[in-house]
């Protein structure tokens, strides 16, 4: 469709220029007839140098780039044809100089004019080569982040589930059915570019009740999340990677606090977790928030805000909108 509509652009541009070209150069020499006017009878032949020039010379010489030896062929083409237009179409029997001063930019005009196009057009062909690029690579780049996301979470609920298993099997079936609704929404919603609010929140309750399960007596977990507009579109697989790390780098024995809020399209997620001050935060922590931003930044651009805070608690707050 986009070709289409610039190859349509071309030909209307061809089109005007051409009936404003052959306007002005007839209002100019308005005292030939017009079945015996020169410009009329060398106008096929301008044409042919033209496109000549269009399809074969400018692709060849700019490809090889050759580009002083195109300058003198150019210039030698608008210097014969003038000639040839000045001592067989208009005989004038003016010298060169004079010939040239006063025919040259019948010749040149159109030359110059369509050679600007044809530039101007591989330019903008060559912008849209780029950004199909820049948008494959994009695309590469988040399928790659994605597919370091995906294994943590499987990995974490299925370590749930065994030791669910050993203690409680009778209610082991529903947590099986829990991470079975977390696969598909890992293996084929997060293959969307984004996904409704409602499925991403309710894979985050589910992964947050097999935290609960796993950290049960080991570690106090806080969840609230409060959402008014739940068909809002999110991408997917966005704040999992901070609750992950809160719960991956929290000390024992210490609370971890998720909040996920939206209202009129902004949405904050607020994760929270006591952690090592000597230690800092591990390499780990890092390349999980690392990695986020960089999402964070190939989806939301400048629609994102991303702060860390070291006090007490080591706190992370995203906030996106997602209107």
């Amino acid at each position: 469709m986009i070709t289409l509509k610039k190859h349509t652009s071309q030909i209307l541009v061809h089109i005007l220029f051409w009936m404003l070209f052959v306007f002005v150069s007839l209002s100019v020499f308005s005292r030939f007839y017009w079945h015996e006017n020169p410009f009329l009878q060398y106008l096929s032949i301008l044409i042919v140098i033209v496109y000549a020039n269009h399809f074969v010379l400018l692709p060849f010489f700019i490809k090889k780039r050759l580009y002083i030896l195109y300058v003198f062929v150019f210039a030698g083409i608008s210097f014969f044809a003038t000639q040839l237009y000045c001592n067989v179409f208009a005989q004038c029997g003016c010298s060169i100089m004079k010939c040239l001063s006063d025919y040259l930019w019948q010749t040149l005009v159109p030359l110059i004019f369509f050679s600007f196009i044809w530039m101007l057009y591989r330019f903008l062909d060559k912008q849209e080569e780029v950004e199909q690029v820049k948008k494959e690579h994009l695309e590469m780049e988040l399928k790659f982040l994605k597919s370091q996301i995906n294994p943590h979470v499987l990995f974490n609920n299925l370590n749930t589930i065994y030791s669910y298993a050993l203690e409680k099997p009778t209610e082991t079936p529903e947590l099986i059915l829990m991470l079975s609704d977390n696969l598909k929404h890992v293996l084929y919603e997060s293959n969307s570019k984004t996904i409704s609010l409602d499925k991403e929140i309710q894979f985050i309750d589910n992964y947050m009740t097999f935290q609960s399960i796993r950290t049960e007596g080991v570690k106090q977990v806080n969840y609230y999340t409060s959402i008014t507009s739940s068909n809002k579109q999110i991408a997917p697989l966005l704040l999992i990677c901070l609750i992950e790390n809160a719960f991956k780098h929290s000390t024992l024995h210490s609370a971890v606090s998720v909040s996920i809020t939206e209202a009129n399209g902004i949405l904050e997620c607020v994760c929270s977790n006591n952690y090592d001050m000597e230690k800092g935060s591990t390499e780990d922590f890092k390349i999980g928030l690392q990695n986020l931003e960089k999402r964070l930044k190939l989806i939301y651009k400048e629609d994102y805000k991303l702060e860390v805070f070291k006090d007490e608690v080591y706190k992370v707050h995203l906030k996106l909108n997602l209107s």
